[in-house]
């Protein structure tokens, strides 16, 4: 398995593996609409016999507070093929990312989802940041430094790019 950034042409095969791995075309959406606005801030696929078989997509979010903080991203979308699921992929996909989104220079990294899984690459409970979400998930939104220190000041609600509008109650 190969895991590389995106580049023209992987528009389909990640429009596919989202459509395999979700119930509904939302994440499949929201991919394409962070595309268009720019917002694809890091952006992999894993490919496999030069088929793509994962995707995971971070992108720019924002700290609204006392204690904002620049330079974050949100982990949103990360999908595997079923067929693929629980085999690695989607662990390589992250790490990657996360090496990708520091080694670029950003600040600190977010996601909403499960702490079983995102707790492995070092994510934390947010609040333990000082940082809360629009959507008030608790246990489930994360965050993680990925530059020493970088949310020691932090203190506020993390808000996403208008495209994540769609997952809004």
């Amino acid at each position: 398995m190969n895991i590389r950034p995106e580049r023209p042409g992987d528009e389909a095969g990640i429009r596919a593996v989202h459509l395999a791995a979700f119930p509904s075309a939302s994440e499949a959406d929201l991919v394409d609409r962070l595309r268009d606005a720019g917002r694809a801030a890091v952006s992999l696929v894993a490919e496999r016999d030069g088929v793509v078989v994962g995707h995971v997509l971070f992108s720019p979010v924002a700290i609204a507070g006392p204690g904002a903080v620049d330079g974050g991203l949100g982990l949103a979308p990360l999908a595997v093929v079923p067929e693929l699921q629980g085999r690695g992929v989607g662990s390589g996909l992250a790490r990657a990312g996360i090496e990708a989104c520091r080694g670029a220079g950003f600040a600190f990294a977010v996601v909403l989802g499960a702490p079983e899984y995102y707790a492995r690459f070092g994510f934390k409970k947010a609040s333990l940041f000082g940082l809360g979400n629009e959507y008030a998930a608790d246990e489930e939104f994360m965050a993680m430094e990925l530059a020493q220190g970088s949310l020691d000041d932090a203190r506020g609600v993390v808000t996403y790019s208008p495209e994540f509008g769609v997952f809004k109650g």
